[in-house]
């Protein structure tokens, strides 16, 4: 079962990662950098929502 968490967490996964790309492409370190947060902010989220997903399957 797929939660609001999971999808959040992957979007800002995607958008962080693209980010990255972008600001590596042009040789903007700060959108970078910001991309690699974005990513890993994403990467924790997701990580909550598979949690939360396998709890309630537990329950």
């Amino acid at each position: 079962m797929v939660n609001l968490d999971q999808i959040v967490g992957l979007a800002k996964q995607i958008k962080g990662s693209i980010r990255q790309a972008i600001g590596k492409a042009t040789g903007n370190r700060p959108m970078e950098i910001r991309g690699m947060a974005d990513k890993s902010a994403g990467q924790v989220q997701k990580a909550c929502g598979d949690m939360k997903a396998m709890l309630k399957k537990a329950m």
